[in-house]
């Protein structure tokens, strides 16, 4: 059951570790808020089920992958999983106390519908969790996304439904930046040959391929050149914080 691109990054595979701590981290910083039914937007492999899951009353996860959440059902059968591609969402009004959704909106083309569905079925005074990466600091477009946000710019969408929007951000410590900075380098060295500039100017579906490749050769040479700083970094090398520029996801709170 394998989907992973450099997209979805893996705990199995050593390279991928600085992304998948990073990923992971977001559901760390968000079991203090959990409570009630609890609903997950874009579960993915179920990298967060097992944290989350036991906290709240009930989970459901819902993905596109019929295949992952087949799995995730043989996994969790004492969990709801669907498959299905939203928005809209197959739950009824005020139906979930708490929603998370982390690094799914920059997939979804209709994101404001997203956002509306989202307030639709949570219950008054319920709670959203949204993680996404913060445009400020990426490296390339990212043909797998449709968008990318600033801090103002998910704000502004989700106050056109919700009234309570408190805007933080996911950072990393020294370690962190500095595994940054060294991907920085070796991005802006590979970009040198887009002479044409290319990443911007061709259709995401011609560019995937070429991307992945690019990225996956990207991350096993940081490991090979930093392999102690690559294995080093954990969930505890990130934390939660106001909004900057200089957080590496944004890290949204939404009250109904």
């Amino acid at each position: 059951m394998s989907v992973y691109t450099t997209e979805i990054a893996s705990d199995k595979i050593p390279s991928d570790n600085v992304i998948h701590q990073r990923l992971l981290s977001a559901y760390h910083l968000a079991k203090p808020y959990i409570n009630g039914d609890l609903l997950e937007l874009g579960c993915g492999e179920g990298r967060g089920v097992e944290l989350l899951a036991p906290l709240a009353d009930s989970y459901i996860g819902i993905d596109k992958l019929k295949t992952v959440i087949e799995g995730l059902e043989e996994k969790y059968p004492d969990y709801r999983f669907l498959s299905g591609v939203f928005p809209p969402f197959p739950f009824e009004d005020n139906s979930v106390d708490t929603i998370v959704t982390f690094q799914v909106i920059e997939h979804v083309k209709d994101d404001e519908g997203f956002i509306k569905e989202i307030h639709r079925v949570l219950k008054p005074g319920g709670k959203a969790l949204i993680t996404t990466p913060n445009i400020k600091m990426t490296l390339s477009r990212n043909p797998w996304h449709q968008r990318e946000y600033t801090g103002d710019e998910l704000s502004a969408l989700c106050e056109k439904y919700f009234k309570k929007v408190e805007m933080k951000g996911i950072a990393g410590n020294e370690k962190v930046l500095e595994y940054h900075e060294r991907n920085r380098i070796s991005v802006q060295k590979i970009l040198r040959y887009d002479f044409f500039d290319l990443q911007h100017k061709l259709p995401a579906g011609l560019l995937r391929i070429p991307y992945d490749i690019l990225n996956r050769m990207n991350r096993n040479k940081l490991k090979s050149t930093g392999d102690e700083l690559v294995k080093s970094i954990t969930v505890n090398d990130f934390s939660l914080q106001d909004q900057s520029e200089q957080n590496l996801d944004l890290f949204c709170l939404l009250t109904k």
